[in-house]
């Protein structure tokens, strides 16, 4: 059981937090702050019948949209998959999406630097990055994990990202849109890991999918977790939000990576991660983005009504916070 979820040529944020979903035909603005968005995976089949009628529900427009190796994503008014095979599909998508009010924020990726071809890898990258463009979305999520990430050393590590990153970034030269590094799994909740390979990649278009809770996960003391967030925020491109609520005798200390995380995963209103603290970091150095929705607590519940108010206390939560920072 679980414990606990445009109008035409109008600010994204200040939609995002009046609740209002987006008419048909849309222009949109560029945001001028903080606003919601969250995965497609989160309004998936296990709560909604389509992506359209979750965001709806929610009162939200932007998601972020996971684009598989095949350039397949999930319908937004159907639940079936949609190749993007060309800059036509790329393009009929979009139509679709702001016939629907749908804003494409973010295009997700998972691409392993440390296996297959290195041209391959790139290619998949830059492509991304194409459709992303195409898609009027404003940045394309990395994945830091790869599965040599053990066994090789730190400067190799480094290596392959920056060569991968930096020949996407390279092919997309004229592109605006940014690449993120999400800070996942062992490797990618590397703050050193990060920062060199930001700085051997040298582009201002390379930085964080900056996942407020990770650091958390990977058994970083609360107080250090802020720390290390503070220092990365500059680097935001993106962010993804979920929580943890650990037993106050484990919060400062140093955990196991991982450690009970599916026991203690919860609610965004529930978690130990002061959400309106880090709303406040990323302001200050003039983030101008998504507070993108993964609540991995949503794997806890048994029903579907259950998940659906989790993301409803998940919006609210959220837009109570970024009323209040932009406020302040």
């Amino acid at each position: 059981m679980c414990t606990g979820i445009r109008g035409c040529v109008v600010v994204v944020v200040s939609m995002a937090v009046m609740g209002t979903f987006a008419p048909t035909n849309c222009v949109w603005a560029a945001p001028k702050g903080l606003f919601i968005s969250i995965r497609d995976a989160f309004v998936g089949p296990d709560e909604f019948p389509t992506t359209v009628d979750g965001l709806r529900h929610l009162g939200l427009e932007a998601i972020e949209l996971n684009l598989d190796r095949e350039f397949t994503v999930e319908a937004l008014d159907a639940r079936e998959r949609v190749k993007l095979d060309s800059d036509d599909a790329v393009k009929q998508y979009r139509r679709r999406a702001d016939t629907l009010g749908v804003r494409i924020w973010a295009v997700m990726t998972a691409c392993d630097f440390s296996a297959g071809d290195m041209t391959a890898n790139t290619d998949y990258i830059a492509r991304a990055v194409e459709i992303a463009d195409m898609l009027g979305a404003s940045a394309v999520r990395i994945d830091s994990a790869m599965s040599k990430e053990r066994e090789l050393d730190f400067e190799a590590r480094v290596k392959l990202f920056a060569e991968g990153l930096g020949g996407a970034l390279r092919k997309t030269a004229t592109s605006k849109v940014t690449l993120g590094i999400e800070n996942h799994g062992f490797q990618g909740n590397n703050l050193a890991f990060l920062l060199n390979t930001f700085q051997q990649a040298d582009s201002d278009r390379l930085g964080s999918t900056l996942d407020l809770c990770n650091f958390y996960w990977r058994g970083y003391p609360l107080s250090e977790v802020y720390g290390i967030l503070n220092l990365l925020a500059p680097h935001a491109k993106h962010t993804h939000v979920k929580s943890i609520h650990y037993p106050a005798e484990q919060r400062e200390v140093i955990r196991e990576a991982g450690w009970e995380y599916g026991k203690y995963s919860c609610p965004l209103d529930e978690g130990d991660i002061d959400l309106a603290k880090v709303a406040g970091m990323l302001l200050k150095v003039g983030y101008k983005g998504d507070l993108c929705i993964e609540d991995e607590s949503l794997g806890k519940c048994k029903t579907r009504e259950e998940r659906v108010a989790i993301l409803e206390r998940d919006v609210a939560y959220l837009r109570k916070i970024i009323a209040n920072a932009q406020r302040s």
